[in-house]
């Protein structure tokens, strides 16, 4: 297919679509949380992607932000779409922060107009105008969105795409700001058309049946919704995820391709009554993203999902999600290896002295790099004098060119002078047959300056002491990084893009310890 130059024209219209898969081909299955569907062709999603850009464009200036502030759903597809064809800039709010949170990213964006939903209508700034996907009538405080759009559609017109000029921005999408302040990471229009475009050559999806619980207002689902119109596959569109729902959407409409982060896949994993009656059959692939994928979950992803590839992918909001691939010379991707560098991508690894070595902090150089940080002058840039990215993970690549993701560089700690990656005491643990998940955190201690301590998710039905959890860590790992103390839990707290919320698990640990009597800065191991 021959690529627009607005990020929001995705959809191919008469004549360019991919062979027979035409306008009236199925776009989207909107579920909501009862799991009602909703069926959108192409041709409609597109009727309604023009209606929200007419009615933008006449009051509002080319460049200027629109916030949306909703759960998944159709019409937040649109109107994104619709946003970006009028020459605005989207800007997708995180809505699982705190309020007052969420008012500070939506003024440091500049947005002057909110769409949002009647569950997250309280949590939109009241100095903005609001328009509500799921009302019917307008009220003194916002309009419903079929009133927004009723006179555009009446007239039925085609929206001609504002066409972009070069690096001008199509979307702020705000990291979580689990260690600070929010950023806006500013994405162009032709940084994420060439993510679209290098993704479909590795990968056609037409004929694939998408399924995305995975928030929109978090790159893992922006970009494979993005992928999923170009190529004219259908997409299974839940509003968030819920482990039961997301079993029973498999099976329900036979999705073919899965996109997650591994917390959600160990959720799923989590129902085995519900698994044993639910046909899996249909999935052919599993792309697993934005947190660090375990052997042991692979495994165990394999026999769930045995018709499947699974995918270990690795991305960032500002590098985006093309960044490895397959080998040059067809060399398999060993188990433990994320992939090679992409054909399109260059990659260094930095060490900490500054020089380039086999395993370091990730650096990038792409078409899919961001412009920068929106109204951030305090923040020194992370892009290199010479146009790399610079990611804060640390990998390490092997002889014949693969890489495998060590951890963050933020994550790192010192116990006792070594070096201590949670991701890899984390995988050591997760080999163990009766351990689901795992997860290792930093605790203070007078002695050492830190110590390793877990919190453990077993298996359904398996039995296991903290006494054999630690002399299993000692028997396969180095004594540094066995867990000082262990805790059983049935689930992890999860952050707003479903990743393992590392900071609440800190502070769980420090209301354990001191509730135990044995505050972590004075136990002695």
């Amino acid at each position: 297919m021959t690529f627009p130059m607005n990020l929001g024209a995705l959809i191919a219209r008469d004549g360019d679509g991919d062979g027979d898969r035409g306008a009236n081909t199925l776009a989207i299955i909107g579920l909501d949380d009862g799991f009602n569907e909703r069926q959108y062709t192409f041709a409609e999603l597109d009727a309604l992607a023009d209606a929200v850009a007419y009615t933008l464009a006449c009051d509002y200036a080319r460049g200027e932000r629109i916030a949306l502030l909703a759960s998944n759903s159709a019409d937040y597809v649109a109107t994104m779409l619709g946003i970006m064809r009028a020459g605005l800039v989207a800007v997708p709010v995180n809505y699982k922060f705190p309020r007052a949170l969420i008012a500070d990213v939506i003024a440091d964006s500049g947005a002057r107009l909110v769409f949002t939903d009647s569950q997250r209508f309280a949590d939109a700034p009241v100095t903005l105008p609001r328009v509500v996907f799921d009302r019917s009538e307008k009220t003194n405080d916002a309009q419903a969105f079929q009133l927004f759009i009723a006179e555009s559609n009446a007239r039925g017109q085609t929206f001609e795409p504002v066409v972009p000029h070069e690096k001008e921005a199509a979307l702020f999408l705000y990291t979580s700001g689990s260690t600070g302040r929010p950023k806006g990471v500013v994405l162009s229009h032709a940084s994420h058309l060439w993510v679209v475009e290098a993704r479909l050559k590795a990968q056609p999806l037409s004929g694939e049946r998408v399924l995305i619980a995975a928030p929109l207002y978090h790159m893992n689902a922006l970009a494979l919704v993005f992928l999923a119109l170009a190529a004219r596959a259908t997409t299974v569109l839940m509003p968030a995820f819920n482990a039961r729902n997301y079993i029973r959407a498999i099976d329900t409409y036979r999705c073919t391709w899965l996109t997650s982060v591994p917390p959600m896949i160990a959720m799923m994993m989590q129902e085995p009554e519900l698994l044993a009656r639910t046909d899996l059959s249909s999935v052919r692939y599993v792309r697993m993203g934005s947190a660090p994928v375990s052997g042991a979950l692979l495994e165990r992803t394999h026999a769930l999902l045995p018709n499947a590839k699974v995918i270990n992918a690795y991305g960032t909001t500002e590098g985006g999600p093309v960044v490895f691939g397959p080998h040059p010379a067809g060399l398999p991707t060993p188990a433990h290896a994320i992939g090679a560098a992409h054909s399109e991508v260059e990659l260094r690894l930095v060490d900490t002295n500054g020089e380039l070595a086999s395993e370091g902090e990730l650096e990038m150089r792409s078409p899919g790099l961001m412009n920068g940080y929106h109204n951030r002058p305090d923040l020194s840039t992370p892009i290199t004098p010479d146009g790399f990215y610079r990611t804060g993970d640390v990998f390490r690549r092997d002889k014949n060119g693969f890489y495998a993701f060590i951890g963050r560089r933020d994550d790192m700690f010192v116990s006792g002078g070594e070096n201590i990656f949670p991701g890899d005491v984390e995988k050591m643990l997760e080999r163990h047959p009766s351990i689901q998940q795992a997860s290792v955190i930093p605790v203070d201690d007078a002695i050492k300056g830190s110590k390793p301590v877990a919190f453990v998710v077993l298996k359904p039905g398996a039995r296991l002491s903290v006494e054999e959890v630690k002399v299993f860590a000692l028997e396969h790992a180095p004594a540094y990084q066995h867990p000082r103390q262990v805790w059983f839990v049935d689930a992890f707290p999860l952050a707003s893009t479903n990743k393992i919320d590392r900071a609440a698990l800190k502070r769980e640990a420090a209301t354990r310890l001191a509730d135990e009597g044995h505050p972590g800065n004075t136990q002695r191991t």
